[in-house]
């Protein structure tokens, strides 16, 4: 009787060691959590610093001018949507498919913001 109870609990065991390589998790030292809070502290000490200084504008072509503040809170603001995307959503120790799922997610939002700009820049201001 044991025996034919020997091949399914062998049939067991491989498919739980299989589910178990697909479903590995990670485990994340706190000093990483910690180190990942300070940073993204700094950048948000960053952002408000650089709020209160004119850094100044950028003269690109007649009528078009980049002013830099905005540039640099964004720069900041993305670099701290990184670390949270990565570490705090586990992105960085997921599968590729998780990869590709967020990656194409802002690949969408990318051509989504393209667009608007392009219909914004494209507007006949003040030729109605």
């Amino acid at each position: 009787m044991s025996e034919p109870n020997q091949p399914h609990a062998r049939s067991d065991h491989a498919q739980s060691d299989h589910e178990q390589a697909d479903h590995e998790h990670n485990i994340v030292s706190p000093v990483i959590y910690l180190v990942i809070l300070l940073s993204l502290l700094v950048g948000t000490a960053l952002t408000v610093w650089a709020s209160f200084i004119d850094l100044g504008e950028w003269h690109i072509a007649q009528g078009i001018t980049l002013f830099w503040n905005p540039v640099v809170a964004l720069a900041i603001a993305c670099t701290k949507m990184v670390l949270v995307v990565l570490f705090f959503m586990h992105v960085k120790y997921s599968t590729k498919l998780t990869k590709l799922t967020v990656g194409s997610g802002l690949f969408m939002f990318l051509v989504l913001v393209g667009m608007t700009l392009a219909d914004y820049m494209t507007r006949a201001w003040g030729r109605w």
